[in-house]
């Protein structure tokens, strides 16, 4: 029964992410304070929607309930906690649950800090970053739902997969995923700059910040990788050119190229268009 609610609690996160969308544009199109109001409170449930969803499947992996498809196939009872607990974000629908938490305590940092601050900004920041969590829980809901349940109630689950039962596997994926979500907010202001056509320099300041943010997890993370990668002998030492490293380093490129061109845009004016 529990793991039902799990997925009820995504379905709710779901229906309320597509409705703050909706406040959120039309309130700062009409500049509507309750609208506007409405799309924030839409963010503070989310993140307990997806936050109570994430305790749950959290609670089936360090309690061995392997009738959840999930934990069967990633769990098994002689597993060490500390990998039970990492084994969250050990397969695909783990890790799109995982993803969205972070997003939405994101999302919820960002409301917190500047809804008051940047009234003109903030609602549209608050519609993308909630329709970046809508395309993660329509994959949640429709496609790879965590809570999926066998039906039988297995004696043992199929175990973590070997190369993954490494330390690196508890915080290494994490600094990763931090740095890749955390790329959304500089997004998300940039495309509500656009909407909201204020394109001087205020939009800039706060996006330098939140750039370097997630440039230091992305940092960290692929040097973390390189590391296991290292350790593990079937990855090739601590670096090849795969999609495996290029997934990372893209992005750890691109981050760097526009912090140095942010940083331009903001002392002489220029490169407005580029960022």
């Amino acid at each position: 029964m529990i793991f039902d609610i799990g997925y009820i609690l995504l379905v709710a996160a779901l229906i309320l992410a597509v409705f703050g969308i909706i406040t959120g544009f039309v309130g700062g199109q009409r500049r509507h304070v309750a609208l506007i109001d409405s799309s924030f409170h839409a963010v503070y449930a989310v993140a307990a929607l997806v936050g109570m969803a994430a305790i749950i499947l959290w609670y089936a992996l360090l309690t061995d309930k392997f009738q959840v498809k999930y934990v069967w196939g990633h769990s098994e009872r002689a597993l060490p906690t500390f990998y039970k607990f990492a084994a969250l974000w050990g397969g695909q629908a783990g890790s799109l649950l995982f993803w969205t938490l972070i997003l939405s305590i994101f999302s919820v940092a960002l409301v917190t800090a500047y809804r008051r601050q940047y009234t003109a900004l903030m609602p549209y920041v608050n519609s993308v970053m909630l329709a970046t969590s809508t395309f993660f829980l329509v994959l949640l809901v429709f496609a790879v739902n965590p809570f999926e349940q066998l039906g039988v109630i297995p004696a043992d689950g199929q175990g973590l997969e070997p190369l993954l039962q490494n330390y690196w596997m508890v915080i290494h994926p994490v600094m990763l995923y931090l740095g890749y979500v955390g790329m959304t907010i500089p997004f998300a202001f940039a495309v509500a700059a656009l909407m909201s056509k204020k394109l001087g320099v205020e939009w800039v300041r706060i996006v330098r910040r939140w750039t370097l943010v997630p440039w230091v997890f992305l940092s960290a993370g692929i040097l973390m990788g390189s590391q296991w990668a290292y350790m593990e002998l079937g990855w090739g030492g601590y670096w090849a050119w795969d999609p495996v490293e290029n997934a990372s380093f893209l992005p750890w490129l691109t981050a760097t190229g526009f912090l140095h061109s942010i940083l331009i845009q903001e002392r002489r004016g220029i490169l407005k268009v580029w960022n």
